[in-house]
């Protein structure tokens, strides 16, 4: 079991990862769309990755 301060670097973490794929794929997109389409995946899957943290952090807290 994760403390909540694990969690909350955590999920921090995931969300400064998931900008930044976002970030990546736009700038690759004008160039490489295969690498676009990567980096967008990746992004999703640290977003989803993030709100299921939060969830956790939420029913934790409550």
């Amino acid at each position: 079991m994760k403390t909540i301060e694990d969690l909350k670097t955590r999920i921090k973490e995931l969300g400064r990862q998931a900008a930044e794929y976002s970030q990546q794929a736009a700038q690759a997109s004008k160039t490489n769309r295969e690498k676009s389409r990567s980096l967008m995946q990746q992004a999703r899957e640290a977003s989803k990755r993030y709100q299921i943290l939060i969830q956790e952090l939420k029913r934790l807290q409550g």
